[in-house]
């Protein structure tokens, strides 16, 4: 701080003097009360230094700022850029499950088919097995109840002649 403060210390000893001060009581008073001005009020020079370089901090305060959004500004772009890019890729991968689950259920639907085919082909097989198996044993069965009805016949026939050729008795 300067020593610009207007103050009239002779004046001053002058006034303690008539109250009651001697010389060097009053010179001593006086010479504080100079220091003490001068150590504790600021000047005009003072203010306007100060508040040069509170504008000057403020000016760079506010290019701080201005750093700090272009940055944010970019890093904002850059997380934008990066989703977009992310829901791209998302994107596509479910494009790419879902043309794979179409491609997996279309196998799957072709071997269900060519199973029910084999198992529909076996079936047929078997059927037409157990119709020739039928047959074959129907032939057979037909061949034996002719055969017991021959035997049978051949039977009541040799009964009756043996009847009719015994004599009649009679009571």
């Amino acid at each position: 701080m300067s020593e610009a403060i207007a103050f009239d210390t002779h004046r001053y000893v002058k006034r303690l003097m008539k109250g009651g001060f001697d010389e060097l009581q009053a010179e001593t008073l006086a010479a504080e009360q100079v220091a003490f001005l001068n150590a504790n009020l600021a000047t005009k020079s003072d203010i306007a230094r100060l508040e040069a370089a509170s504008e000057a901090r403020h000016q760079e305060t506010k290019v701080e700022i201005a750093k700090l959004e272009a940055s944010i500004e970019i890093h904002r772009q850059e997380t934008k850029s990066e989703i977009e890019a992310l829901r791209q890729e998302t994107k596509g991968d479910i494009e790419t499950l879902r043309h794979e689950t179409k491609s997996e259920i279309e196998t799957l639907r072709q071997e269900t088919k060519g199973e029910i085919a084999r198992v529909e082909a076996s079936i047929e097989s078997l059927r037409l097995a157990t119709d020739a198996k039928l047959e074959a044993v129907k032939g057979s069965l037909i061949k034996w109840m002719l055969g017991i009805m021959f035997a049978q016949t051949t039977i009541i026939l040799a009964v009756v002649s043996i009847v009719v050729m015994l004599p009649v008795s009679s009571p």
